[in-house]
């Protein structure tokens, strides 16, 4: 079981992406935008790296959704491997039989 501090410092980024998306969508177009004046693209820049660095979605890292690990991740299932295979022993998962040799 991963710590509640860890998984909930995951929750709060996911909020501050999902607040701030918008505004940093708009300054990524004005940066990435060739026609507008180099000096608008530069204060788009400051403005952009001036934002929370937590507002970026790829500061997110996926966890079990069971556990909160974060190895070991299947994302179709937001699952970790562990759960997957104790859900799956258990027939949990409908379709889904561990397999024994």
């Amino acid at each position: 079981m991963a710590k509640k501090s860890m998984v909930n410092r995951e929750v709060k980024r996911a909020k501050l992406v999902q607040q701030h998306a918008a505004k940093r969508a708009a300054l990524k177009a004005v940066i990435a935008d060739q026609t507008k004046p180099m000096e608008e693209r530069f204060k788009a820049t400051h403005k952009l790296a001036q934002m929370p660095r937590n507002s970026s979605a790829t500061r997110i890292h996926n966890r079990c959704q069971l556990t909160g690990r974060p190895h070991a991740f299947y994302r179709k299932l937001k699952l970790s491997r562990i759960m997957l295979r104790d859900l799956a022993s258990f027939g949990q998962i409908p379709g889904m039989v561990k397999s024994s040799w």
